[in-house]
């Protein structure tokens, strides 16, 4: 029987992406029209499992004015919410592209300050929509003020509703999270810089890699730990191996999103009750169609089914 999805957005945005025809101090810039899109780590992972023909909730803190913009956004794209009051004014974050190198400039704006009594709404309005069928996916940057602890807290909660957790975090969250067990703790996903980070050593090989996930598995972190390796795909790790996947190359037009796109496409093959082997394929596949398409687009369906054609899965 197919999952429920939710995803949890604790610090959304609204992204606006545009272009200049340079990027110079002390200049007045003209840009673009901006394309405008709902973001934040959970709302992206719900946006990328629509879009490869499935459908996850967004529960999402807003705020005031931009958030009620927000709400729009994620209406027009037919992604269903719940949505609980967060504090203060919801954030805004802009990627602009220098016309003549290509490069792009991602400001991201830290969201309002989290007080101690705005957690346990959030937890409140988790524990009302998790059902004992759900996949839970947390994912992107904690707001200002919200203990490292939270995800922990989070698998906690999880539990106890019977559902099942996906994290994709860092820093002192994922150093939380590694610490001890955890029986709810579904997936864990990090990139590599934070993978080496945690692990307190270079990765650089796939075989590296896997070694490092495979020992999260086995002290119990979680029962499928993932970690990217940017352009050479992702590493899985589960209790009976250890497995890489790749797409061919591709040119790479906008890297926003590319993680959010892999967690949606994995989760989604989750709840479909796929292979671990099929959900990696599906990811590492969203990940690099994402990383072709402009702005915040995420994975588009088209280049996500071709590159999960061309994408290599070998047990490492």
């Amino acid at each position: 029987m197919p999952s429920h999805i939710l995803t949890i957005t604790l610090n959304p945005t609204v992204d606006y992406c545009t272009t200049a025809p340079g990027i110079e101090p002390g200049l007045k810039l003209r840009c673009s029209e901006p394309q405008i899109d709902p973001g934040g780590g959970g709302i992206n992972v719900a946006r990328a499992v629509r879009l490869l023909g499935g459908q996850a909730t967004a529960l999402v803190a807003i705020g005031a004015s931009t958030g009620a913009n927000l709400l729009q956004l994620l209406a027009l794209e037919g992604v269903p919410t719940v949505a609980f009051q967060g504090p203060g004014e919801t954030r805004q974050s802009m990627s602009v592209i220098d016309q003549e190198t290509g490069q792009q400039y991602r400001f991201v704006m830290p969201g309002p300050e989290w007080q101690e009594h705005d957690v346990p709404r959030a937890l409140t309005s988790v524990d009302q929509a998790a059902t004992s069928e759900t996949l839970v996916v947390l994912s992107g940057s904690q707001p200002p003020g919200v203990a490292k602890d939270f995800p922990s807290i989070l698998s906690d909660h999880v539990a106890g509703r019977g559902s099942q957790l996906i994290v994709d975090t860092s820093g002192p969250a994922l150093f939380h999270l590694a610490e001890q067990p955890r029986d709810s703790l579904y997936v864990l996903r990090m990139n590599g810089e934070e993978g080496e980070e945690l692990a307190g050593r270079a990765l650089p090989t796939r075989a590296d890699t896997a070694e490092f996930a495979q020992s999260l598995v086995k002290k119990g972190v979680a029962r499928i730990v993932v970690v990217a390796r940017g352009a050479d795909g992702s590493v899985m790790a589960t209790k009976d191996g250890a497995w890489h996947g790749v797409s061919p190359p591709a040119p790479i037009i906008s890297k926003v999103g590319a993680g959010d796109s892999f967690v949606g496409g994995f989760t989604l093959e989750l709840s479909r009750d796929k292979p671990v082997e099929d959900c990696l394929r599906t990811g590492v596949a969203a990940a690099s169609a994402a990383t072709m398409t402009e702005a915040t687009r995420l994975c588009d369906p088209e280049l996500t089914a071709q590159q999960r054609r061309d994408c290599v899965v070998t047990k490492l």
